[in-house]
């Protein structure tokens, strides 16, 4: 499976990043495991999680996904198989969030125990912390590389000026430095990526890694309108999308995925994995069909004809 490095560093990651916010909400344990088997086979092995994925759901507390994973590495002995990632700063309740020093310190512990791992390949800032200098932040980050607790650090959800003045600061203060973005980016949400955080990576070197690259499963061409939302776990996120500009956007997808014997999902995978500045799409899947398409997308190749199309019909689209 074609790879690419991560910005600047030594990692070289697939064109898909299995999402792990899936595990233990929307995919069982046992599914999970199961998926994960057959992502290594596939070339799969880059996987990102957070702390505190899935609290959102009904009678969790956050962490289910990193104990699942955990529970597999234990299992399968594959950790160092792996490329991982994980998140910091989202609320995990009792006042934990954000990411001054000594929340960072507590919380890598916490994910280290859950994931049954001593090391992170990659740990990132999961949304800025605006009442936290970016100086006690990277400080932070920086002791657990030189501890060897992580590897990499990485941001996410920071606008264009933050991201600058985090990267200027590692630079300046000789401390380890973002070398990764996960930016909410997809043909249905292209602002402000596009404008304001895309001449920052370029300049920096930042390795991109989109979430949301299906658009909560909009790009997918499942839902169409109202009625498709109902009763689905992710329905309430794309009702923004079902608008003129949106539905526009699925039917060109439903072309192009005719012409070259694909599907919407592949299509829009392979469009944003086509982007300047992107390293890999964040995408993931609930079951065999959808993990399929994951490594099916990586396979295909837009030529430049067929991205000016989906680029005209996208633009702009913001929400």
């Amino acid at each position: 499976m074609e790879k690419r490095r991560l910005g600047s560093t030594d990692l070289e990651v697939p064109l898909i990043t299995l999402g792990g916010n899936v595990y233990g909400w929307t995919l069982s344990e046992a599914d999970t495991f199961y998926q994960l088997d057959r992502a290594m086979e596939a070339g799969l092995h880059f996987i990102d999680t957070a702390d505190m994925y899935s609290r959102w759901a009904p009678g969790h507390v956050g962490g289910e996904s990193e104990t699942i994973l955990g529970k597999w590495f234990a299992k399968s002995g594959k950790r160092k198989d792996v490329i991982l990632a994980t998140k910091v700063g989202v609320d995990m309740g009792e006042g934990r969030q954000g990411l001054k020093a000594k929340y960072i310190a507590e919380a890598v512990e916490d994910s280290l125990k859950r994931l049954q791992t001593d090391y992170i390949d990659l740990y990132q800032a999961h949304i800025d912390d605006k009442e936290t200098p970016l100086e006690e932040t990277l400080g932070a980050f920086d002791k657990l590389v030189k501890a060897g607790k992580v590897r990499f650090i990485g941001a996410s959800n920071y606008v264009g000026a933050r991201l600058t003045e985090a990267l200027e600061i590692s630079k300046k203060d000789n401390l380890a430095c973002y070398v990764s973005l996960q930016p909410h980016y997809n043909l249905v949400q292209r602002q402000p990526f596009e404008n304001d955080l895309l001449p920052v990576v370029e300049k920096y070197k930042v390795g991109v890694i989109p979430y949301f690259a299906l658009a909560a499963g909009f790009l997918t061409g499942k839902y169409r309108s109202k009625e498709d939302t109902n009763n689905k776990a992710r329905g309430g996120m794309v009702g923004k999308y079902l608008n003129d500009k949106g539905l526009a956007v699925i039917a060109a997808l439903d072309e192009v995925a005719k012409e070259l014997a694909s599907t919407p999902a592949r299509v829009a995978l392979a469009w944003l994995i086509a982007q300047p500045g992107v390293t890999s799409a964040i995408a993931s899947a609930t079951d065999e069909k959808q993990f399929d398409e994951l490594v099916e997308a990586t396979k295909l190749k837009l030529d430049a004809e067929v991205i000016k199309r989906l680029n005209d019909v996208s633009t702009p689209i913001t929400a």
